[in-house]
């Protein structure tokens, strides 16, 4: 046994699960800065490499179980070389009652795993299942080894090279958080705790901070650069807005045309969104809209309010994303934030055009109060284009003036105020006082569901 499984079963403050039961896996009431939980570990040893024997199936499945009756966080440390061959089908039916239990727990009290050495096969898959998963650097995880890639493809490739921690975090987009070691992963799940509720009929914990609500932000005034397709780093409008300016941003490395992170703003905390400029032009693909939907399907879970920065000009345009599916992947990001009941804040930066305007949470897939800057330019599509499809036929001078007419009449946010999809037209340096007011008006909002068993989410 190791000495992380003896501390887990010995340390003042965790109550063992299942203590007496053989094999690699352990389970525990536990606790973290104050927030109680049920956690599990998988131990990679020297003898059986972790692999799950149906013992270990329901020392898990019971941890699972557990934390849905007494509504509490499933918390787990995953290092499994998969199911225990010489249990035969019995070990894969044990695993096959684990995911059901953790499914079970999806949307009722929050989810995280953590990668802390290998994850194959179904203890890969637990991974999927998890709101959250956490790698270490050392992890690795795939559904088919190297071996049965060598045997199918006649690739010969590594395990880190197949699905070691830096793949989970940038290619495949698994680890929503990349960490040192189990240590560095504990603290991360304290700190995600921390801003998490229980459960789903829980309000997330009111932080107490010194930043002033009101507090001005002059450093946004001058952030955007002169030409309008210049880039800039949109983490500096949400870290002015946050308390102090902190952000825990989920996956972070995948993606990385939208910013997905965990905030508080006047003590409340709060997922935001925002797409970034520097990456792809802040366009959205099939990666970012799947990151996207994920991200405010598990915030509405967990009541955490929206707040959503927009600068986008559009679906990134291709035959390969076409033909990937990106109607569908698309479709999931509206989805998502269509179906959200909890507080949502808008704030239009500098472009919001077409079908991209419509699914980052615009007025008209449900958000509650939108905001947007002067610089704001909501419509159709840019000028160029525009005239481009109207005026195809005229010559470079006349585009030019019908361009510039264009952005006079269309490119502003005060035709889109006049019509109701904006609220409000604010200075950016009143961005953070703005959205503290918002989310302060939108913390008694509720929302009378209809009776149904569940959506069908366009996967």
């Amino acid at each position: 046994m190791s000495e992380a499984m003896t501390a887990a079963g010995n340390r003042p403050g965790r109550v063992p699960l299942r203590a007496g039961s053989p094999g690699s896996a352990r389970a525990w009431l536990d606790s973290y800065d104050g927030r109680d939980c049920v956690a599990f570990e998988v131990e990679d040893n020297d003898t059986d490499r972790g692999a799950l024997s149906p013992a270990d199936s329901k020392t898990l499945e019971r941890a699972a179980q557990e934390a849905l009756v007494r509504q509490i966080p499933l918390v787990g440390f995953l290092a499994s070389s998969g199911a225990d061959i010489d249990s035969g089908i019995a070990a894969t039916m044990g695993w096959g009652r684990v995911a059901k239990a953790v499914v079970k727990c999806s949307g009722q009290v929050p989810v995280i795993f953590c990668a802390t050495g290998p994850a194959v096969s179904g203890p890969a898959l637990l991974l999927g299942l998890a709101d959250i998963a956490i790698a270490t650097e050392d992890s690795y995880a795939f559904v088919t080894g190297p071996r049965m890639v060598a045997q199918y493809t006649g690739e010969v490739i590594s395990s880190q090279t197949l699905g070691g921690a830096d793949q989970l975090s940038r290619r495949s987009g698994v680890a929503a958080f990349l960490v040192e070691d189990t240590d560095a992963a504990s603290d991360l799940v304290g700190a995600l705790l921390s801003l998490l509720p229980a459960h789903a009929d829980e309000l997330p914990p009111r932080w107490a901070v010194d930043d002033p609500p009101d507090r001005r932000t002059p450093e946004l005034s001058d952030l955007l650069p002169d030409s309008p397709l210049g880039s800039y780093d949109v983490r500096n409008v949400a870290r002015a807005v946050a308390d102090d300016g902190d952000l825990l941003e989920y996956k972070a490395d995948w993606a990385t045309n939208l910013v997905c992170a965990f905030a508080t703003v006047a003590g409340r905390p709060v997922g935001i969104l925002a797409n970034q400029p520097q990456s792809l032009a802040g366009t959205l693909d099939i990666a970012c809209s799947q990151k996207g939907a994920r991200f405010v399907s598990f915030c509405d879970a967990f009541n955490l309010s929206l707040v959503t920065f927009v600068d986008t000009s559009g679906f990134q345009p291709g035959k390969d994303l076409e033909w990937r599916g990106i109607i569908r992947h698309g479709a999931q990001l509206a989805f998502a934030y269509a179906r959200a009941t909890v507080g949502r804040v808008n704030v239009t930066l500098r472009k919001s055009y077409g079908g991209a305007y419509i699914v980052m949470d615009s007025r008209h897939m449900g958000n509650d109060i939108a905001l947007a800057w002067p610089s704001a330019e909501i419509a159709v599509m840019g000028a160029r284009g525009a005239v481009e499809i109207v005026h195809r036929r005229a010559s470079s001078e006349e585009r030019a003036e019908l361009e510039s007419a264009y952005e006079e009449r269309y490119l502003n946010p005060y035709i889109a105020a006049e019509r109701g999809s904006i609220d409000t037209v604010i200075d950016p340096s009143e961005t953070r006082a703005e959205v503290a007011a918002a989310l302060e008006l939108l913390d008694s909002k509720r929302e009378s569901l209809p009776r149904r068993r569940h959506d069908n989410t366009p996967l």
